[in-house]
């Protein structure tokens, strides 16, 4: 009965023992066999990277045996640790893990009571009991944790280096240590004895050849190509001969591994068998080139744009321009005659194309040095360019006026160039302070208010303590607060508005006898434009019964509607993009004694300003505003060398898309004057054109390409002003079609001058000085460029007298 029972019981843990027995057998062999293991994956991770290859031939038969004689002292080691298990030793283990150790207890014998009955029966039951509960034994798990025999984890950075050998390297490399061995050749016959490979430069973009598969005799790479070739076999089987790098300190021709850089052409060979030999053509990296526009523009604010185009055969990394005084070309007159002191040249990055290839390059350079002493004054600009191998290329220095911010205030002016004195020398200051305390000993009413007043007194107490010992620190912070009392007086808001009109017209004046650009006299249009606006409507509020009041109509005088003058502004508008100087000035002029003598009524009629067509003509100059205003921002952004939200939350390119929505809103709302004429299909078609550059700029807004945007504004701004143009012809066209003169009353004929009349019988026109009407008589302009060429002969004629000329020379400074 008992050797019945323990066989039972061991028959039902058959399993489990086994299972706990062969795990015995992986935890001795684990712990006897790891050094040996972990050398040979190490070794297996280094053969697969390729590591034989890489080091020279004796520090590869060095380290093949080392791996070897490690191997073999780790199948040394793991035989004399291992120690076989056996079922006992399993079943022990087993035993171990059951409450009781009931196996144990089934083959023990009974020592005491044998021959009592009752004895006995405990003694089975206690045996039937041990058999049920070692019924229930499971597997024991083994203990392979090494970390007691391992301390430093060597173990694992093997299998870290395997699975990385794996991931990157080939496990096909490992067949090359065959190669380090005793007829390794023969065995390599089977595969290619070389490799080699031919790396460009990477910022050429090219891909990378595997010599192995050139069948031409002559290969065409960029200078700096790194040539790689792997020598496999017996040393000395195959050489490397090359006449491309130029070293000077190059390794035997048969070392396994060579790697040298393609300099010059000449030839590259491997000579052996199967070896392989090409004439190698180097190119070498061209230099790059910039060409930059002969011509330099200035916009409203002030900030200039040149155009540029770089070319480079592979792209051109890094471009600037150096902008230097040209003291040669210097007018020395006034503070300029005196020796300056030294100004440093002013150094800009242009701007290059964020995406797309750099190769070709057609771009603007756009920035504004209107507070630099540079500014308005000659000098050289130097572009440069340079690419990705280092070789710069320089443009023929161009020699011209930088242009800066003008300032048309004749205060204004006054201050800047006393401000430009003392930047190009200090011992101008003493000058200076003088003409500035002249300036401001009776200022009446030159200035436009009180602050800017009582800060230039305040910097005139300071430059008179430091005029004779003026620091460039001094200078510097002196010309700054000069330049903010320029502009407050040049761009400062008066209260009254007809002070801000009349001082729009004075500025207008003075940019057209200056010659400003037409970027300018369009900034000084809109400008006289939105104080006539302001100055109408402050009339309108007041009460027309009021015979005080000068637009009353109870008082007596000439009168000149706003829409008369408007179409005046047109004309201007149109002579200053004539270039008709000569003539812009004498309507100007014209402009400035009706202004002063009239007094001025809003226009109804066909043309007025209720029409939907001078309202459309309106809303049009409004969206141009519009798109100047977006312009500045966006260059703002670019100097700022990022885009983000403006005041009201919206992004450049949102902001573009309002105005190119309501552009093309005012193009199909049919309320653009001249409807089915010429002139309405030219205007059209010039705002389609805008409207398709605002696309383009939205779309490089939205691609961060500022420059590109800036390029596209200026081209809708363009075809804008010429709808404009287009569109007030056809106005005028429209006027004449309907009867009714330019600023919108019905003509009528006066019995005895034969001329139109006004429904109130006056005569109906623009009349200075004379019966003629000077805004229809088409040779006005003509005439006018006869008389100032006539008083220009007459006042440079010296047999004249002073008195004479004197006369001749004040009319010429009027006109």
């Amino acid at each position: 009965m008992t050797e019945s029972t323990e066989a039972q019981a061991l028959k039902r843990i058959e399993t489990p023992l086994r299972i706990t027995l062969a795990g015995l057998w992986a935890e001795r062999i684990t712990r006897a066999f790891w050094p040996f293991w972990t050398i040979a994956i190490t070794s297996l991770s280094a053969a697969a990277f390729g590591l034989q290859d890489l080091l020279p031939i004796e520090a590869a038969w060095f380290g093949m045996v080392t791996a070897t004689l490690g191997l073999i002292w780790g199948i040394a080691h793991g035989f004399r640790a291992f120690r076989r298990p056996t079922r006992v030793e399993a079943l022990i283990r087993l035993d171990s893990k059951l409450p009781g150790q009931p196996i144990a207890a089934l083959r023990d014998t009974q020592a005491i009571g044998i021959t009592d009955e009752a004895s006995k029966a405990v003694w089975a039951a206690h045996r039937t009991r041990m058999a049920a509960r070692a019924s229930g034994a499971k597997p024991v798990q083994p203990d392979l944790q090494l970390s007691s025999r391992d301390p430093f984890a060597l173990r694992y950075v093997a299998l870290t280096a395997l699975v990385m050998a794996l991931l990157f390297g080939s496990i096909w490399r490992v067949t090359s240590v065959a190669d380090l061995t005793p007829g390794g050749t023969a065995n390599a016959a089977a595969g290619p004895a070389w490799e080699g490979w031919a790396q460009p430069p990477s910022y050429t973009g090219k891909p990378a050849l595997y010599l192995n598969d050139q069948t031409a005799d002559a290969l065409t790479l960029p200078t700096g190509t790194r040539l790689q070739i792997r020598l496999y076999g017996e040393p000395g089987a195959l050489i490397v001969s090359e006449t491309v790098s130029g070293r000077t300190d190059a390794p035997p021709a048969s070392q396994p591994t060579q790697d040298f850089t393609v300099t010059t052409s000449g030839k590259l060979a491997i000579e052996g068998a199967a070896g392989r030999a090409w004439k190698i053509i180097a190119t070498p990296d061209k230099a790059p080139s910039i060409t930059p526009a002969a011509e330099i523009t200035r916009d409203g604010e002030g900030r200039f744009k040149q155009k540029f185009a770089a070319k480079d055969d592979y792209g051109v990394t890094k471009g600037e321009v150096t902008i230097a005084l040209d003291l040669a070309a210097v007018t020395r007159t006034y503070g300029l005659k005196t020796d300056p002191d030294s100004i440093a040249p002013v150094t800009l990055d242009l701007p290059l194309p964020f995406k797309g290839s750099r190769a070709d390059i057609k771009t603007t350079l756009v920035d504004d040095l209107s507070e630099s002493v540079l500014s308005n004054l000659p000098v050289t600009l130097t572009y440069a360019v340079t690419d990705a191998a280092g070789n710069t290329g320089t443009a023929d220095p161009l020699h011209l006026i930088l242009p800066g911010k003008r300032f048309f205030d004749p205060l204004a002016d006054a201050l800047i160039e006393m401000r430009r004195d003392i930047l190009w020398s200090r011992s101008n200051a003493p000058t200076s302070l003088e003409i500035l305390k002249a300036v401001s000993n009776q200022p009446g009413d030159i200035f436009p208010d009180d602050t800017s007043y009582n800060r230039l007194k305040a910097l005139i107490k300071r430059l008179d303590a430091e005029a004779k010992t003026l620091t460039p620190e001094a200078r510097d912070e002196i010309a700054k607060e000069l330049w903010a009392i320029s502009l407050m007086i040049e761009d400062g808001k008066l209260n009254n508005a007809k002070d801000r009109m009349m001082r729009a017209q004075e500025r207008l004046a003075e940019a057209i006898r200056k010659g400003a650009s037409p970027e300018e006299i369009q900034k000084l249009m809109d400008e006289m434009r939105d104080a006539l606006d302001e100055y109408m409507a402050e009339e309108a509020k007041k009460n027309p019964a009021d015979p005080n009041d000068e637009t009353s109509p109870q008082q007596k005088g000439p009168t000149i509607t706003q829409d008369q003058i408007d179409q005046m502004l047109d004309k201007l508008q149109k002579l200053m993009e004539e270039g008709k100087t000569a003539e812009a000035a004498e309507l100007m002029k014209q402009l400035q004694d009706l202004m002063n003598n009239m007094k001025v009524q809003q226009g109804d009629g066909t043309g007025g300003k209720g029409s939907p067509g001078k309202q459309a003509m309106k809303d049009l100059g409004n969206t141009l505003r519009g798109q100047q205003s977006l312009s500045d921002d966006s260059f703002r952004d670019l100097q700022d060398g990022q885009e983000g939200p403006g005041k009201d939350g919206k992004t450049l390119s949102q902001r573009q898309q309002e105005l190119r929505e309501k552009l093309k809103e005012l193009r199909e709302g049919g309320k653009l004057p001249g409807q089915g004429g010429d002139k309405n299909a030219d205007g059209k078609q010039a705002l389609n054109d805008a409207e398709q550059a605002m696309k383009d700029a939205e779309d490089a807004l939205k691609q961060g390409d500022l420059p590109g945007a800036l390029d596209k504004q200026a081209e809708a701004m363009d075809k804008m002003r010429e709808g404009l143009r287009d569109f007030g012809d056809a106005l005028a066209d429209q006027d004449r079609q309907q009867g009714a003169s330019p600023d919108g009353t019905q003509k009528t004929e006066d019995p005895q001058s034969g001329g139109p009349r006004d429904p109130l019988g006056r005569e109906n026109g623009l009349h200075i000085g004379s019966d003629g009407n000077l805004a229809e008589n088409k040779d006005i302009y003509k005439r006018a460029q006869e008389l100032l060429d006539q008083i220009r002969k007459r006042s440079a004629d010296q047999s004249r007298t002073d008195q004479e000329r004197s006369y001749l020379n004040r009319l010429l400074d009027l006109f």
